[in-house]
C-alpha cells in the first residue's frame, strides 16, 4: 500500500515524503506556513519555507532568528521529490495555499482563507485537488458574513450619531487591524486614526508593502490626553480591552470586529455596545461553494465546525475526514 502523502501528527500535518510539516503547532526540522497568524505561524523551526511577506511578518512578530533558515518562495519548487507550489488565499497580507502534489496525487491545505474583496491581499485561488483541507472556523449554516462596508456604515453613523465620544474597535493585530483603516478609508473617513501600540509595527509594514492606511497616530497618551479625545475612531488588540489602558478614555463606544459578533451573547459578554461582523474567514455559504468549485475527491476539515460540514459533506455524496487538528484558535489575536 502506498505510503499517505499527508499525514496528521501531534506536531500537525506531516508530509512524509517530502520529510516536512505544514503549519506545525510545535518546532520541527522544516516547515511550510500558510500565513502569519500566530496559531500557523510559530518560531523555532529549524527551517521554514513561506512567501516572503508571511516570513518578514513573522520576523516582525518573533525577531530575526525566529527559525535556523528560512526560505521565501519564488514559484513551484520540490521539497524531498514532492512538489509544493502557493496559491493566493485572500486571509491576510502574505496568507497562501500549499499545493502539494507526488506521484500523481495533489493536497491543497487552505490554511485559513476568505472569499470577499481585501485590498491587503490577493484573493483566493481555487485550486483543483484530490484533496481538500479547509478551515471550518464559522462552518454553520448560521454564519453569513454581511457586506463589510455595511458593516463599517454602521460605525461611521454611530459615530456621528455620538461625536462625543470616543470610538475604539477591538481589532487583531495582524490583518482585522488594517481592514478596519482600510474600510474606514473607503467609507470616506480621512481623519486620523488612532492605533494601540501593539498594532503600529504591523500597519507600519502594511504601509511599506504599499497598502495605503493614511493618518495613523499613537493612542498610547496619557490620560489626560486620552480624555480629551472627542470624535476619534481609536483601534486596539482585543487584550487591550481588559487592561487599564481603556480606562483612560471618556465614555467610549466599545466595538469589536470580528465573525463572531454575529452572535450577540458573545457580544454582550465582551460588553461590546456595537458589534461588526467583519471577518477574514469564509462563512457557510462561500465555504460550501468553494467546496464544489475546488471539487476534490475527499475533503479534509480542520479547526473548527466540523460536524455540521461533515453532515452537509454526507448529504452531498462526498467522502469528508475530520481531522481533529489541536492548536488552532478560532480566530488568533
Amino acid at each position: 500500500m502506498a505510503e499517505p502523502l499527508l499525514i496528521p501528527r501531534p506536531e500537525g500535518l506531516y508530509c512524509p515524503s517530502g520529510n516536512f510539516y505544514i503549519d506545525p503547532s510545535r518546532p520541527v526540522a522544516r516547515a511550510l506556513i500558510t500565513h502569519g497568524h500566530a496559531d500557523h505561524a510559530r518560531a523555532g523551526h529549524g527551517h521554514v519555507l513561506a512567501t516572503r511577506q508571511t516570513l518578514e511578518i513573522m520576523a516582525i512578530r518573533y525577531g530575526e532568528d525566529f527559525a535556523g533558515q528560512r526560505q521565501a518562495y519564488e514559484g513551484p519548487l520540490s521539497v524531498g521529490g514532492v512538489d509544493v507550489s502557493f496559491h493566493p488565499a485572500g486571509h491576510v497580507l502574505g496568507s497562501a495555499q500549499i499545493a502539494i502534489t507526488h506521484r500523481g496525487q495533489r493536497i491543497v491545505a487552505s490554511g485559513d482563507y476568505a472569499r470577499v474583496a481585501n485590498p491587503s491581499c490577493a484573493p483566493f485561488e481555487p485550486v483543483p485537488c484530490d484533496t481538500f483541507i479547509t478551515e471550518a472556523t464559522f462552518a454553520l449554516p448560521v454564519f453569513k458574513h454581511p457586506d463589510p462596508a455595511s458593516e463599517m456604515a454602521k460605525l461611521m453613523a454611530s459615530m456621528r450619531a455620538a461625536p462625543e465620544r470616543p470610538h475604539l474597535v477591538g481589532a487583531y493585530a495582524l490583518g482585522k487591524a488594517q481592514r478596519v483603516i482600510m474600510l474606514a478609508r473607503e467609507a470616506g473617513y480621512d481623519a486620523p486614526i488612532y492605533i494601540h501600540g501593539a498594532l503600529q509595527r504591523l500597519c507600519d509594514y502594511h504601509i511599506e508593502q504599499g497598502i495605503p492606511l493614511g493618518d495613523l497616530r499613537p493612542a498610547t497618551m496619557d490620560k489626560a490626553e486620552a480624555r480629551d479625545l472627542r470624535e476619534a475612531l481609536v483601534i486596539a488588540p482585543p487584550s487591550a480591552f481588559s487592561s487599564p489602558w481603556v480606562q483612560r478614555f471618556a465614555d467610549p463606544v466599545i466595538s469589536f470586529a470580528s465573525g463572531w459578533m454575529q452572535i450577540r451573547a458573545r457580544a454582550r459578554q465582551r460588553g461590546v455596545e456595537l458589534p461588526l461582523v467583519i471577518s477574514d474567514h469564509i462563512d457557510w455559504v462561500d465555504l460550501t461553494r468553494t467546496v464544489r468549485e475546488v471539487d476534490p475527491s475527499e475533503l479534509w476539515i480542520t479547526h473548527g465546525r466540523e460536524e455540521a460540514l461533515m453532515r452537509w459533506a454526507e448529504l452531498e455524496g462526498r467522502v469528508a475526514r475530520p481531522l481533529h487538528l489541536v492548536g488552532y484558535e478560532e480566530e488568533p489575536e
